[in-house]
């Protein structure tokens, strides 16, 4: 690289963490009169606050925002050097647009790249204790309330309950059910069902057992109380106010490996999780791109006007994301697309202003 790219580079990235550090903070201190409340209510002291949850919610905030930090820093810097005539000075030396635009997409890919390690496997580690500070001191105590639970838990079994209570870890009316294609070949019943967090298996009430070996070939037998283990846990019953936010990149392969084998109704969530975490880099290179070139003239509306754009234009691109994101939650758009559709549209969008937007 020369030293136009380093001098570029430097810029962007030093005026990308100062973006990101008066953002964030402004956002947590607003965060914090919200949350007051909750903190006086608990008692608790200044130090546990900070560095118990605002240690954790600053980088949750940053990463958040990135796509609009980054934009806002591209067009911040940018419009500054053409305000100052310098990318005149640049282009007017023989270097093409193109070429100017190669140190910024350095940075973005260094942001990029970062980006992906961090809420791949360093962020999820801080989200734990973020999302248990806010389970224990913000939000209500968690219910389990669904009722009629099937969970798959082997090949051909499948279990039952009726109710569960997540406080006792106790399931009512439970059964477990082998069934062969579309033959019920067993059905074990019991009043309850309770973990045993000692020896860390579930305990059954008496059972009694029906066994199917043909349509007019049934067999009972009533089995004293036990002992049992099973593919379930009392985990599969607990809160999951932002799991998928918790977890690392192997964790939540893990995890979508688990509801895909048992044909749980959300996994659809956790998928968009996953491949939004993918895309998301490249979503910071493309809106690098786009801040460049809306920025690298001189505009009537001042450095001012261009940020503010900037900031529309980013919002935009957050609202895409939502909306592409509750799609696929509901099953209305693959989760694979929906992650991709705003980086898709906004290339499209990049590459028509690179076209026509004078340079």
């Amino acid at each position: 690289m020369k030293l136009l790219d380093w001098y570029i580079i430097k810029k962007f990235l030093s005026a990308f963490f100062f973006t990101v550090l008066v953002l964030v903070s402004v956002i947590c201190v607003i965060d914090f009169t919200e949350k007051n409340d909750n903190f006086m209510k608990h008692s608790l002291p200044m130090g546990k606050i900070i560095f118990g949850y605002y240690v954790y919610l600053f980088p949750y905030f940053a990463n958040l925002l990135s796509p609009i930090t980054v934009f806002i820093a591209v067009v911040f810097v940018t419009a500054q050097l053409a305000a100052r005539t310098e990318i005149v000075a640049i282009l007017a030396s023989g270097v093409s647009f193109r070429r100017l635009l190669r140190p910024y997409a350095i940075g973005g890919a260094v942001v990029g790249v970062v980006i992906f390690a961090f809420v791949g496997w360093i962020l999820p580690i801080g989200n734990k204790t973020r999302v248990q500070f806010e389970k224990d001191y913000v939000k209500n105590p968690y219910r389990f309330k669904e009722r009629n639970i099937h969970i798959r838990v082997g090949p051909k079994s499948y279990a039952y309950m009726e109710s569960y209570d997540n406080t006792a870890n106790v399931g009512f009316r439970f059964a477990l059910e082998t069934i062969d294609g579309t033959l019920l070949r067993r059905r074990m019943t019991a009043d309850a069902i309770t973990w045993d967090s000692t020896k860390h298996v579930w305990h059954l009430t008496q059972q009694l057992v029906r066994t199917f070996r043909g349509p007019q070939d049934e067999t009972l037998l009533t089995l004293p109380p036990r002992d049992t283990t099973l593919n379930l846990f009392p985990k599969d019953f607990a809160s999951t106010y932002r799991l998928a936010e918790t977890l690392t990149l192997p964790e939540l392969n893990k995890l979508i490996r688990t509801k895909q084998e048992r044909g749980a109704d959300d996994t659809q969530t956790y998928l968009s999780e996953k491949y939004e975490r993918y895309s998301y880099p490249f979503a910071i290179i493309i809106l690098t791109l786009i801040g460049v070139i809306l920025s690298a003239r001189k505009s009537r509306a001042g450095v001012g006007g261009q940020i503010a754009l900037g900031f529309v234009l980013a919002f935009v691109f957050i609202i895409f994301v939502i909306f592409s994101r509750n799609l696929a939650q509901v099953g209305q758009l693959s989760p694979l697309l929906a992650a991709w559709i705003p980086s898709m549209l906004f290339s499209g969008i990049g590459l028509a202003l690179y076209r026509f937007v004078p340079k």
